[in-house]
């Protein structure tokens, strides 16, 4: 049985965080960092069945094309998708009466949609990058045990050493995302690549106010880097958690993000939202085919 301390359950039923109940929970997980986009998403469905917001964690379940689907904000960073992540698998595999795992596991479908600065030159501001492969700089997976059986351990080794790593910083890892909804995106609409997660905006990205980097060089070495014909594409600040805690749990998992910015040519485009409106459509589209 798992302990009241470890699993917070609310006077209400729902999960600590989320505010969810296990029968608030469809197959089809979308998350989103921003709340706001909660409701776009959620604006396409032709039903709603739950609402339910707790600080930065606002959720709708409804049925789009008669597919259900839970469309979820995170806020920023893979801290973040700790909570999320954990708390998504308790409700789908924990008994919250009994707090004994359910023998019958169920897989949900992960599917982050989110913002991104592009790391390569061929990544125009506006298109779509699908993440076959996360990079975590956030350590989040090396606190979990069995984190080398769902890691690309030689990618790991050879961008350590290319990149000379600081040893004073958390070992990164590497996890690919689901062939299962990695395929589905597979057209001319996405770029797919690999996606290094941050465990922040500014120093851990590259970027320079009034702090020097430990490493200034990082970024040029990071776009050097290829591993089997494989380029890091752009940087984000929660893929890598998301893969790696679905992967260990048995979900399925990926991450399609806009490219808002090019770090390369200091190219951004701050009015974005038409193009994250199309690819909230195009993402909606393939996992309700």
């Amino acid at each position: 049985m798992i302990g009241s301390s470890e699993l917070i359950i609310n006077p209400d039923g729902t999960v600590f965080h989320l505010h969810l109940k296990p029968e608030h929970l469809a197959d089809n997980i979308i998350l989103v960092g921003d709340p706001g986009r909660v409701e776009l998403i959620a604006s396409l469905f032709s039903t709603i069945e739950v609402k339910t917001a707790n600080r930065e964690f606002v959720s709708v379940t409804g049925q789009y094309r008669g597919i259900g689907f839970t469309v979820l904000s995170t806020g920023i960073g893979t801290d973040n998708i700790d909570i999320v992540l954990n708390e998504l698998d308790a409700l789908a595999n924990i008994d919250f009466v009994t707090r004994e795992v359910r023998a019958e596991k169920r897989s949900l479908n992960i599917v982050r949609i989110g913002t991104s600065g592009g790391l390569q030159p061929y990544l125009d501001v506006n298109s779509f990058v699908v993440s076959e492969k996360a990079i975590g700089f956030d350590g989040l997976l090396n606190f979990y045990a069995n984190r080398d059986s769902v890691s690309d351990l030689a990618f790991e080794k050879q961008l350590k050493s290319h990149l000379n790593w600081n040893r004073q910083l958390a070992s990164p890892y590497v996890v690919s995302s689901s062939s299962k909804l990695f395929d589905k995106f597979q057209t001319n609409d996405f770029t797919p690549g690999v996606t290094i997660s941050a465990p922040g905006f500014y120093g851990p990205q590259g970027r320079v106010l009034r702090l020097p980097l430990a490493d200034p060089q990082i970024n040029a070495k990071i776009e050097d880097f290829s591993y089997q014909g494989a380029k890091i594409t752009n940087y984000e600040m929660e893929c890598s958690a998301i893969y790696g805690l679905s992967a260990l749990l048995g979900h399925h998992a990926l991450t399609v993000c806009l490219i808002i910015a090019n770090r390369l040519s200091k190219q951004a485009n701050g009015d974005y939202h038409s193009s994250m409106k199309k690819l909230i459509r195009l993402v909606l589209d393939k996992l309700a085919e």
